[in-house]
This record gives C-alpha cells, structure tokens and sequence, in this order.
C-alpha cells in the first residue's frame, strides 16, 4: 500500500470495494438459499435457525485466527520480514485446518445435546442429523477458504479474495436448485451445493497463493514455536471476543424457541437479513485493520481516529437509510423468503422493528475491529462482552417477558442502539488516553513486530 500520496479515504475505498462486492455476493447467496429453503416448509426452516447458532461457534475461531493472521503478517511485512511472514502465512494454515476440523468433529459428536439446550423439538433431530454431515463439511472447507483470503488481505490484496466470492457465491446459487429440487436432496442439497462451490473457490484462491509466493515452509522448530506464539497472542481474546456473538446467539434462540417453530424460522430468516443488511460493516471490519495497523505502528493515532469517524458517519448514515428501505419492503420481502404465512407475518414484525438499529450495531462493529487492530484485543474482547452480556440479552429476555415475541424483537433493537453508544464510549476513552501517552505504552509494545 503507497500510503504517502495517498489519501486515507482512498485506502480506504481501494482496500473496501472488493470486500464489499465478495460481502455482497455471499450474503446475496445466502438470502437465495434461504428462499430455496423456504420452500421445502416450516421444519428445514427450523433446522437451519437451529445451524445458524452453531456455525457462528466456527465462525469464532475463523475470524479470531483470520484477526491475528491480518495483524501478525501485517506487521512482519512492515518490519521488512518478509520470509518471516510468510512462513506465518504456513503456520495460519496448518493451525486453522486442525482447530476447525477438530470443533467440527465435537459439533457433530454432541449435536443432540446442543439442539436440547436451544429447545430444539425431537421431531427436528433426524432432519438436522441428515443436514450437518455436508453442512459441517462445508463449514469447514469455507473456514479453510477463509484463512486465505486472510493471508491475502494481509498482503495487502483484497482483489482476488473479493472476485472468489463472488464466484463461489454465484456458483452456489446456481447448484442450490439442482441439488435440492432436481437430485431430490432436499435440504442437505443445500449444504452440498456450498460444498462443491468452496472446492472450486479453494482450488482458485490456493493456486493464487503459491503463484504469489505467499507462503513458505517455515525454517527451524524455533519459528514454529516463537511464529505461534505470536499468532496465538493475538488470537486468543480476539477468538474469545467472537464466541461470544454465538453463545449469545444460542441463548437468544433459546429463547425465540420458546413461542415455537414458526417463530424461530422467522428469527433465522431476519438473522440472514441481519447479516446482508451490514455487508458494509463486514467490509469496512475487514479492510480498516491493515491500515490500522500500520499506522499504529508509527504511533499515528490521530489518524487512525480520523479513519475510524470516517467509517463511523459513513455506517451511521448508510445503516439508517438501508433500514427505512428495509421496512418499507417488509411484506414483499417476508413473501419472497418464505411461502409460509405465520413465518411471512412474524418476520414482517422483525424487520419493521429490530433494522433500525443495525446503524448503532455496525458502530460497535467498529470499534471492535479497530481496538483489535490498534493492538488492544482485551478492549475489543470487552466491548463485546458488554454489548451482547449487559445490553442485547438482558434486554431481548425483558421484552419477551413483558410483551411476548414482539417485545422482543423491540429488545434486540434498545440492546443493539445501547451497545453502540457504548462501545463509541468506551473506543473514544482509550483512544484520548493513548492520544495523550508520549511514550511507548504497554499496547505499542505489544503492537510491535518480533
């Protein structure tokens, strides 16, 4: 990145675009396949409200891993350790492909008991039991997936990343009819079609990495040993940071269950529109932290704040436009995605009343990812914990108690707008304190590359 002419707009545009465009490409696939879904009934609705829970668990140590991949080999390549960071690029892989496969052997070895304490009915069991034998090998293949577009984007390079997922997003929407309407697989078709869809991804992205020269067998057991404990320094409470989005994800659905299966299809389905409706975020999350942390590596601070209002106000704005376009569309929207009635009515509900606060919920985003960057995981772990543990599920269980399934939809939207407010405070508090600091502070020493 030739950060000297120019502009930290620009950065910032040029390292976002293609992240938004792959962003968009995938939630667009998952919204495609939700209305596949959609219509095969009521219970394969269920199931996946059930799955979606589950797979944020794995979605936690890919992004925590992915987090630290960013930052480490970021870092090395600014220190001018290049074969340095690449041997990390090497030790991000074998890490990420055992710690995955390991957690996605535990899901399935123990996913009756996960499914009795989200409330799960025993009739949903053997639908589930059919779905997650691709569904979690497809979750692991994304997961590996993931962890090189990480090494790219810490290379710099959001480009070829964002193009793969767009391929494998539209090839996943193309093989989704096939395999659940014309091989008559039905729900695991889904999950297959995603299977094969990650192959071709994998092949494209892995051959860009070896073209590049972006990995190499690291040189000596001392820089395996010294390579992770470097990576799992960061990974750590930037993965615990992540579990907790899903823990609370699964007491939330707990929660949904209780008012029933119509319920908790239109709380899965309003969680995939949660999750396209802040594809801007996503992008912003994943294109702020190498510049972050390069310009927390020359103590520009200043900066780093100017970047992070800039993403701020563009969230702010962007987020409470989307929303209104949201409610508006509610009903076609809710028609489109499913062919149930109840579930259509329920989620109409959801979307006229939790979207609105996705502009303060992309602002903690933010600031997570701009504490992780800026060398300060334990803030970033803090800010995550509050936000769901004192304000999102206290708040959702209050509404549900006083006013059934619509209060707590009203829940969700006082606990996101409080976690936004929040986490600006507590972002804003470091930020003055280190702005203040004109020597090197425990979190720059921790910030600097070995």
């Amino acid at each position: 990145m030739n950060s000297a002419p120019e502009s930290l707009a620009r950065q910032l545009v040029r390292m976002t675009w293609p992240m938004l465009i792959g962003i968009l490409a995938i939630m667009s696939n998952q919204l495609v396949d939700s209305a596949f879904i959609g219509q095969l009934g009521a219970l394969p609705l269920a199931a996946v409200g059930f799955s979606i829970p589950v797979y944020q668990l794995i979605i936690g140590i890919q992004v925590g891993l992915g987090i630290a991949t960013t930052t480490v080999i970021s870092m090395a390549m600014g220190a001018g350790k290049a074969d340095y960071a690449k041997q990390l690029g090497s030790l991000v892989l074998s890490t990420g492909f055992i710690l995955i496969l390991l957690l996605c052997l535990a899901l399935w070895f123990h996913q009756e008991t996960l499914l009795f304490y989200m409330g799960a009915n025993e009739e949903l069991y053997p639908l589930v039991r059919d779905y997650w034998i691709p569904w979690l090998l497809s979750a692991w293949l994304g997961a590996i997936l993931y962890f090189g577009y990480s090494i790219f984007r810490a290379n710099g390079e959001t480009f070829l990343p964002g193009m793969v997922m767009v391929i494998t997003s539209v090839l996943n929407m193309i093989l989704d009819p096939l395999f659940i309407f014309t091989f008559g697989m039905g729900l695991p078709g889904a999950a297959w079609a995603t299977v094969v869809a990650f192959i071709v991804g994998g092949i494209i992205i892995f051959r860009g990495i070896f073209a590049r020269d972006l990995i190499a067998v690291p040189e000596s057991i001392r820089v395996i040993f010294t390579g992770l404990r470097r990576l799992f320094s960061f990974m750590a409470p930037a993965m615990m940071s992540q579990f907790i989005p899903p823990i609370s994800a699964m007491v939330a659905t707990s929660i949904v269950a209780v008012y029933g299966d119509h319920a908790i299809a239109a709380w899965g389905l309003g969680t995939r529109i949660e999750f396209f409706s802040i594809i801007v975020v996503l992008a912003l999350t994943m294109a702020m932290p190498p510049m972050i942390g390069r310009l927390r590596g020359s103590k520009e601070i200043e900066k780093i704040h100017q970047l992070v209002l800039m993403a701020t106000g563009f969230v702010l704005i962007w987020q409470l436009i989307l929303a209104a376009l949201v409610a508006t569309g509610s009903s076609l929207i809710s028609n489109l995605l499913t062919s149930d009635e109840t579930i259509a009515s329920l989620l109409e509900s959801y979307l006229w009343l939790v979207p609105v606060s996705y502009a303060a919920l992309g602002v903690c985003m933010l600031m997570v990812s701009a504490c992780s960057a800026m060398g300060m995981p334990n803030l970033a772990l803090g800010i995550s914990a509050l936000r769901l543990l004192a304000c999102y599920l206290p708040l959702l269980w209050i509404g549900s108690e006083l006013s059934g399934l619509n209060g707590l939809f009203v829940g969700a939207m006082a606990g996101n707008m409080m976690a936004g407010i929040v986490s600006w405070w507590m972002y804003k508090r470091h930020y003055l304190r280190l702005k203040a600091e004109t020597g090197a502070s425990p979190d720059q020493v921790a910030c600097n590359p070995d």
